[in-house]
C-alpha cells in the first residue's frame, strides 16, 4: 500500500499501524513512512479511512510535513494492497489542539468513502517534547 498527494509531493509507503497501550493511535517508527489504521475502515470503503505520520523529527522534516500546505480541491491517491488505487479530493485542513481532538469527525460514520491524513502541528512544546496540535485533512473518494 502506498499513498501519494502530488501537491506537497508526498508520496510514501504505508505500514499498518494500531494503537498504543494507552488506546492512542500508533504512528510508524520510520519518520518518512506513513501508517494506515488496519482497524478502521480500509481506503476505499464506506466510512472514514484513517492515515498518520509524522510531522518531522530530530533529522528534519517527517514524511508529512508540508501536510497543512495542502488545499480544498488538491488530490489524494491510495494505491491499495490488490493494485487498485483510489482518488480522493481534500475538502479541507484544519489543525487543532490535542486536548480538543475532533474524534467523531475523524473516527465517526460516514455514507461514503473518506480519508484523514493526520499529523501533529502547531507550537512545539520543549518540556513534553511533543507539538501541541494536530493537522488533520479530510478528503472524500472521486
Amino acid at each position: 500500500m502506498s499513498v501519494r498527494a502530488p501537491g506537497i509531493g508526498v508520496d510514501t509507503g504505508l505500514l499498518r499501524v494500531g494503537l498504543n497501550v494507552d488506546r492512542s493511535l500508533e504512528v510508524p517508527d520510520s519518520f518518512s513512512v506513513a501508517g494506515w489504521y488496519e482497524r478502521g475502515t480500509a481506503p476505499g470503503q464506506v466510512g472514514p479511512a484513517v492515515i498518520v505520520g509524522h510531522y518531522d523529527s530530530v533529522d528534519g522534516p517527517g514524511v508529512f510535513s508540508r501536510l497543512d500546505r495542502l488545499l480544498p480541491g488538491q488530490r489524494v491517491h491510495v494505491d491499495r494492497a490488490d493494485g487498485s488505487r483510489v482518488s480522493f479530493i481534500v475538502d479541507r485542513v484544519q489543525q487543532v489542539g490535542k486536548d480538543d481532538f475532533p474524534t467523531a469527525a475523524v473516527h465517526g460514520p460516514v455514507g461514503r468513502p473518506e480519508l484523514r491524513l493526520i499529523t501533529c502541528g502547531g507550537d512545539f512544546d520543549r518540556d513534553s517534547r511533543h507539538y501541541r496540535d494536530n493537522t488533520i485533512v479530510f478528503a472524500h473518494q472521486v
